[in-house]
């Protein structure tokens, strides 16, 4: 943190200021003891009163403030930039608060004996980060640090600050652009990219991108990676399911005797939950002495993906019996396990309780955990109802939860209508078209399917391509659907042979209604059979140690020939085959899933 000696730094009412004032008679007394004194003509001690004000709790703090800035004899940039943090640190609660920070900035601009420097823009490129409607806004502050500082002025706190913006605008190409142009980037500024890549979760590249530049770190500077560092690797580890790196970090922590805080640790309680190894999660949590609602609600969601939803349950209970209050987040991996499991009740139960007795007020993520449950559970009507109903728009993700529980429920007419809404929201996602195709084939309807098929050809969609990934001896082996670019394609596939006769053999018949409907039967087992988690486990069989568990990730949801071949496949070769689709994790031992066949 930037600090400035100042000879004022010990005046006792300076002191008395900052120690005693809690009142708005206080405040007002010692306010008036600064003016008496002639302190009020320094900037100092008048940084020091609005600071001190707008930090209380008092609710005519914003108001006080600005009367007394604006009575200010001899506004200097330090008073600006005092006024602009402490409004967006205690008071950037609404958007009126970043217009006024603008306004005041503006200010500045005005003002022809002073200019902005490198302590103005920090917190001005936060506030514009929090909300996607201040982009433009963000885009021409850059450009007013290039037109009012010098370049010695940009310096580690700027840039990095203009890294975060860009990052959670979605703009990480000009993240890597900005960082760069760095030649001797410090700590700060490495976490502030490792972070910028970690802020979106979902995207592997970027994840991969946060590996590289941990190991760029490492080879390339004497700079010790610390405790935000690993928080990120980590997180790229837990969002690639990449236990070695993992496991690696994890490791370098302990013997570094870096500090395992609550961040540090829900990163890695959401490793090993996507890893699938639900028990060392537990561990990590059970040993934290010090735990947080983000460190309960990383465990609850780690038992929910898994399909234990009454350990989430018991997790919960004693979470509110130790103090901590359920969140936003809480009640959406709560509501989440019950759906999980068919707890349908007490999913129920969950979301009434938010209002009533936790004061949450539902967002659109709640709804959409209610439409699953009730959708998983077959009441499609109930489902739709509250839909209809929610105070807020629904979302696609909302539309997609029903469409798919009118897949596994065939309710075709409201399979229709929400692959209409959803080609409203999304038009080129290709597996709404999909999942209605499968409703059609599933009841032999194929005029439908032709009809599905040849909206998405005039839409010029085209089906998402299955991907499997899985990481062996610390190196990642990604398959597509039918994919031989593999180097051992060739054992791969006298693999998938010998499993598809061992298959028959016990009896499988493949489930080849959800296949392309203008291919023959045969064809469409053929086409099952080289799915790509597939071709995953067929790799594993051969590559991997024969004691292992098989660990797969998959971009798309299981098919429900997969589901059962793979039970089968878990008994006939012996081995544990644990699968992370794009809902939730499947751990296939002796013949039988984790899912209980309900997902």
């Amino acid at each position: 943190m930037r600090t400035t000696s100042n000879p004022f730094t010990k005046h006792p009412i300076l002191q008395i200021l900052i120690t005693k004032c809690k009142t708005l008679d206080t405040f007002q007394q010692t306010h008036a003891q600064i003016i008496t004194t002639g302190l009020i003509l320094h900037t100092y001690p008048l940084t020091q009163l609005i600071s001190t004000i707008l930090s209380s709790t008092l609710t005519t703090s914003l108001s006080y403030t600005l009367t007394i800035f604006n009575q200010a004899p001899n506004r200097t940039t330090f008073l600006f930039n005092t006024l602009i943090s402490s409004i967006l640190t205690h008071h950037n609660h609404h958007s009126q608060h970043t217009h006024l920070a603008f306004s005041l900035y503006t200010q500045i601009l005005k003002i022809k004996t002073i200019k902005p420097n490198s302590y103005t823009y920090p917190l001005l490129f936060k506030a514009c980060g929090s909300n996607p409607a201040w982009l433009d806004s963000g885009r021409a502050l850059h450009a007013h640090v290039l037109k009012f500082l010098e370049p010695g002025e940009i310096d580690q706190f700027v840039q990095a600050s203009l890294i975060s913006f860009y990052s959670k605008c979605g703009k990480f190409g000009v993240c890597r652009y900005l960082f760069d142009q760095i030649s001797q980037p410090d700590l700060g500024l490495w976490n502030s990219i490792l972070s910028a890549y970690n802020y979106s979760v979902d995207d592997s590249d970027l994840s991969m991108e946060v590996l590289c530049l941990f190991s760029d770190l490492q080879k390339g500077s004497k700079i010790k990676p610390n405790e935000v560092s690993f928080v990120a690797l980590i997180n790229a580890c837990a969002n690639l399911s990449a236990f070695s790196q993992g496991i690696w970090a994890h490791s370098y922590v302990v013997k570094r005797n870096l500090k395992l805080n609550q961040f540090v640790v829900t990163s890695l309680i959401d490793l090993y939950v996507n890893c699938g190894f639900l028990e060392f999660a537990r561990q990590v949590f059970d040993e934290l002495p010090k735990k947080d609602v983000f460190c309960y609600n990383a465990m609850i969601r780690g038992f929910a993906t898994h399909g234990y939803g009454l350990e989430s349950l018991d997790l919960f209970k004693k979470m509110v019996s130790e103090g901590f209050g359920p969140d936003d987040v809480t009640m959406v991996a709560m509501i989440s396990a019950c759906s999980h499991v068919g707890l349908v009740d007490e999913g129920c139960e969950f979301f009434n309780s938010m209002r009533e007795k936790y004061g949450l007020k539902p967002k659109v993520d709640h709804y959409g955990c209610l439409v699953d449950l009730l959708g998983r559970a077959g009441r499609l009507h109930k489902a739709m109802e509250i839909i209809r109903t929610m105070p807020m728009k629904p979302n696609a993700v909302l539309w997609r939860s029903l469409l798919g529980a009118t897949r596994n429920h065939g309710n075709l007419e409201i399979g229709e209508i929400a692959l209409d809404r959803l080609i409203e929201l999304e038009p080129e996602t290709s597996g709404n078209y999909v999942l209605l195709s499968n409703i059609y084939a599933r009841m032999n309807k194929w005029e439908g399917v032709k009809r599905v098929r040849t909206l998405m050809k005039d839409n010029g969609i085209n089906k998402m391509p299955g991907t499997s990934v899985l990481e062996i001896g610390g190196a990642f082996h990604q398959f597509l659907t039918a994919d031989k670019t593999h180097p051992r394609s060739q054992e791969i596939y006298q693999k998938i042979d010998e499993m598809n006769r061992k298959l028959h053999e016990y009896g499988h018949n493949a489930r080849t209604m959800d296949v392309l409907f203008d291919l023959e039967d045969e064809d469409r087992e053929d086409a099952l059979s080289y799915h790509s988690e597939r071709l995953a486990i067929a790799f594993a069989l051969i590559a991997s140690d024969p004691n292992s568990p098989i660990r797969i990730i998959k971009n798309l949801r299981v098919c429900v020939d997969c589901h059962d071949s793979t039970k089968l496949v878990s008994m006939i070769y012996k081995r544990e085959i644990i699968v992370k689709d794009r809902i939730r994790f499947h751990r296939f031992q002796d013949g039988s899933c984790s899912c209980l066949d309900y997902w």
